[in-house]
C-alpha cells in the first residue's frame, strides 16, 4: 500500500511538456566523471572505458527553454536543500517536483549529473590541493580531510551504489527509448514495466540524495579514526541502496527485455505491412527505419546539422547500407564523383538525398568499427544515420532479409512515397551518375535499352579529357597487359602509324586486377609515351565501372549468350593476370566498337600499316571491325555498287568506303532510261 501511494505521489508531479533531451549522452558524460574519480580510490574496473570525452553543453536537447548546465546547476542546488533533515519521501518528491516537465529517463539522468558534478568537484580538489596552492586553501576552508583512507569504506560503497544507478538508468533509457507507438493500448507487459519505471525512478533519486549527503558529511565531520562506527554505518546504509536498486534493476530488466521483444515482432510486421500500401508520403516508413523519439536521428554529414526524418519529405532517398567501413577509399571517390560532383547535380541536389546505414557484421558494435564510423559520419557529402548503434533489431532484419543485404554495399532507392523502387541503385548510379534519377529498376532497364557497348558508356565521365575525345568523336584504343615486350612493341608501331598521321588517342588501363606491375607500367608509360594515360585512380574507375555493368546486366536477367555487350564485359574483366595483351578501339558513341586480344592486335596495326595512306586520309571510317576482317586488295579495284539519288534528285553526300578494299570510291552519274 505505501509503495502503490508513493507511485501515486510520483506521477502527481510527473506533467511532461515535450521536452527532450539526449538522455545517454548526459549518462555517458557521467560516467566519464565517475570513471576518473574513483579510479584515484578504488582499483576495480567499476567504470568502462567506453565512456568517452563527451561535452554537455553540446548535448542536444528538443523543446528546452533552458540550457543542460543550467538544469543541472538548479539540481544540484535543490539536492543541497533536500540532503539534510527530514521525511527522505517528502524530499524525494520535491526533487521530482523540480523536474516534473521531463520524460523519465531525463529525470533519472539529470539527477545523476548533478551528484556527479559535487563528486567530482570534490575529487579535484582532492588531487590538486597538494601541489596547487590554491586548491590546497579551497580545501582548508571546506575542511576537506587530508586522510582518504577513514572513508575508503564509504567510498568503495558510494562507488558501487553509483554504479548500480548507471545501470539502472540505461534500463530506463533503453525502455523509453523503445518506440512506444507499436504497442497496443493497454498491453500488460507495458504496464507492469511503466510500473517498475516509476519505483526505479524514485530508487535512483533517493540513492542519489544519500550519495550527495555523504560527500557533503566529508566536509563537515573530521576523520581521524580508520574505520570508525560513524564510517562503516554510512557504508552499510548505502550498501543497502545499491543492495535494494539492483533487485529493482534486475526485475525492470527482465520487463524491459519483454518489451523489447514485443516491440520487435510488432515493428517487423508493420515495416512488412507498409511495404504494401500506398502512402502519401515516405514518412510513416522513415520514421520506422529512424525513429526519432528522444533526438534528431540524422545528421547532413558536411555541415553537422542535426536533421529528423521530415527533412526528407517529398523527397527520392538512397539508403546506402554498407559495414562501418563504408567501401573502398576509390569505391567513395567514385560515387562521389556519380552523384556531388555529376553536371547534373546541381538541378537534381534537392530532388533526392542519400542516407548512409552502417551496420556492424556481428550483433554488437567493435571500438574499430565506432571510430570507422565517427570519422566517415564527418567527412561524407551525404546524410547519416546519427546514432546507428540505436537502430532496431527489426529494422536491421527486415534490411538483411527483405533486402537481401549480406554485408555488400547494397543502395536502396525509395521513392517519394516511401515505396521501394530499386532494391539496389549502386551499380547504376557508378554507370550513369545522376543520368540515373530516379534511380529505379525500371530506369535501369531503360537506360541499358538502347544501349551498345560504345567508347562513351565504357569511359563516360571518369576523366574530363576523355569526355572531351569522346564528344569530339575521336577514335579511341584502350589496351591493356602485364607484358612489357608486347606493350613496347605496341606503342612502337601506334607511334609509327601516329607518324604517318594517323588519328588515334591509345590510353594504357592495365588489366582488372590493378596490381603493383600495373603502376609500375603506368608510371613508365606516362614518364615515356606519347599518350595521355590516366590516372592509377581513374584507371581504377575504369573497372571499376565495367563491373557495376557486368552486376546490373546479371541482375536484369541478361547472359553472356544472349547479350553482346554483356559478352564483351565479361571477356573484358577476365583479362587479368596474362601476358598477351588485348585492346578496344571504338571512337565517342559509335556502335562499331571492336575488342581485339593477343595476335588480332597487331594484325589490325599491321593492316593499319597497309593501308595507311587512305586511314590517315579518313582516319578509321569508324568500322576498325572491317579493317581485320578484310584483306587488302592490290592494286586497281573493280568493284562498284549503285547508290540511287533522293528525291529531289541530289546526289548522296560525304565520301563512300569500298567494302573490299577499304578505299574511298570514285564517284560517277550514271543516268537511266
Amino acid at each position: 500500500m505505501q509503495r502503490d501511494n508513493l507511485i501515486k505521489k510520483l506521477l502527481l508531479t510527473h506533467d511532461p511538456d515535450g521536452r527532450r533531451l539526449d538522455s545517454e549522452a548526459i549518462l555517458l558524460a557521467v560516467g566519464n566523471i565517475m570513471f576518473h574519480s574513483s579510479k584515484i580510490i578504488v582499483t576495480s574496473n567499476l567504470y568502462s572505458a567506453s565512456f568517452h570525452k563527451t561535452d554537455i553543453t553540446e548535448i542536444e536537447t528538443i523543446g528546452c527553454s533552458e540550457s543542460v548546465g543550467f538544469i543541472i546547476t538548479k539540481i544540484c542546488k535543490m539536492l543541497c536543500r533536500c540532503s539534510g533533515e527530514g521525511d527522505i519521501n517528502s524530499r524525494v518528491i520535491n526533487l521530482f517536483d523540480l523536474i516534473g516537465k521531463y520524460s523519465w529517463d531525463a529525470k533519472v539522468v539529470l539527477v545523476l549529473a548533478a551528484f556527479a558534478v559535487r563528486y567530482g568537484e570534490f575529487w579535484q580538489l582532492m588531487q590538486l590541493h597538494h601541489g596547487n596552492s590554491l586548491a590546497a586553501l579551497i580545501s582548508s576552508i571546506k575542511r576537506l580531510p587530508c586522510n582518504l583512507k577513514p572513508l575508503k569504506l564509504q567510498i568503495k560503497a558510494l562507488s558501487l551504489l553509483v554504479e548500480t544507478m548507471m545501470d539502472v538508468a540505461m534500463c530506463i533509457i533503453k525502455f523509453e527509448y523503445l518506440p512506444l507507438q507499436h504497442v497496443e493500448h493497454g498491453n500488460r507487459i507495458f504496464r507492469v514495466t511503466k510500473s517498475q519505471i516509476y519505483e526505479a525512478a524514485y530508487w535512483v533519486a533517493r540513492s542519489c540524495l544519500a550519495c550527495f549527503s555523504q560527500v557533503k558529511d566529508f566536509t563537515t565531520k573530521q576523520h581521524e579514526q580508520v574505520y570508525s562506527d560513524s564510517a562503516i554505518i554510512a557504508a552499510w546504509e548505502l550498501s543497502s541502496l545499491a543492495y535494494r536498486l539492483s533487485g529493482t534493476g534486475c526485475n525492470l530488466r527482465r520487463q524491459v527485455d519483454l518489451c523489447y521483444e514485443e516491440i520487435e515482432r510488432n515493428l517487423y510486421q508493420r515495416l512488412s505491412d507498409l511495404a504494401r500500401e500506398e502512402h502519401i508520403d515516405n514518412q510513416k516508413i522513415l520514421t520506422l527505419f529512424f525513429p526519432s523519439n528522444n533526438y534528431l536521428p540524422l545528421k547532413d554529414c558536411s555541415t553537422e546539422v542535426k536533421l529528423g526524418v521530415s527533412e526528407l519529405k517529398n523527397q527520392i532517398v538512397l539508403l546506402l547500407i554498407t559495414k562501418p567501413q563504408l567501401l573502398s577509399p576509390v569505391d567513395i571517390f567514385l560515387l562521389v564523383q556519380k552523384t556531388c560532383d555529376h553536371p547534373l547535380n546541381e538541378r537534381l541536389k534537392e530532388s533526392y538525398k542519400i542516407v548512409w546505414i552502417p551496420l556492424p557484421s556481428s550483433d554488437s558494435w567493435t571500438e574499430a568499427e565506432e571510430s570507422s564510423f565517427n570519422f566517415l559520419s564527418d567527412s561524407l557529402p551525404w546524410h547519416a544515420v546519427r546514432k546507428p548503434r540505436l537502430l532496431s533489431p527489426a529494422v536491421v532484419k527486415y534490411i538483411r532479409e527483405r533486402w537481401n543485404y549480406k554485408d555488400e554495399p547494397i543502395m536502396v532507392a525509395l521513392d517519394s512515397k516511401g515505396k521501394v523502387t530499386n532494391y539496389n541503385a549502386l551499380d547504376m548510379i557508378n554507370i550513369w551518375g545522376a543520368k540515373a534519377y530516379p534511380f529505379s529498376a525500371s530506369k535501369e532497364e531503360e537506360l541499358w535499352q538502347d544501349q551498345n557497348l560504345t567508347m562513351q558508356l565504357l569511359l563516360d565521365e571518369i576523366n574530363p579529357l576523355l569526355a572531351y575525345w569522346v564528344e569530339q568523336g575521336k577514335s579511341i584504343c584502350l589496351y591493356g597487359s602485364e607484358n612489357l615486350v608486347w606493350i613496347q612493341q605496341f606503342n612502337d608501331k601506334i607511334n609509327e602509324l601516329k607518324r604517318v598521321g594517323l588519328q588515334l588517342e591509345t590510353i594504357y588501363v592495365g588489366n582488372s586486377q590493378l596490381g603493383e606491375r600495373v603502376k609500375q607500367i603506368m608510371a613508365r608509360s606516362g614518364a615515356t609515351s606519347r599518350s595521355d594515360p590516366l590516372s592509377f585512380t581513374n584507371v581504377q574507375f575504369f573497372w571499376l565501372r565495367l563491373a557495376s555493368m557486368l552486376r546490373s546486366k546479371l541482375r536484369l536477367g541478361k547472359t553472356p549468350s544472349g547479350d553482346y555487350v554483356l559478352a564483351e564485359l565479361s571477356a573484358l574483366l577476365e583479362m587479368d593476370d596474362r601476358e598477351e595483351g588485348w585492346a578496344v578501339i571504338g571512337s565517342g558513341g559509335s556502335t562499331d566498337t571492336i575488342r581485339l586480344q593477343g595476335m588480332q592486335v597487331m594484325e589490325f596495326l599491321r593492316k593499319c600499316s597497309v593501308w595507311r595512306e587512305n586511314i590517315t586520309k579518313f582516319g578509321l571510317w569508324g568500322s576498325p571491325r572491317n579493317i581485320l576482317e578484310t584483306d587488302f586488295v592490290g592494286g586497281s579495284c573493280t568493284h562498284s555498287y549503285f547508290v540511287p539519288s533522293s528525291k529531289n534528285g541530289r546526289l548522296s553526300q560525304g565520301t563512300v568506303i569500298c567494302q573490299l578494299c577499304k578505299r574511298p570510291m570514285k564517284k560517277f552519274v550514271v543516268y537511266k532510261p
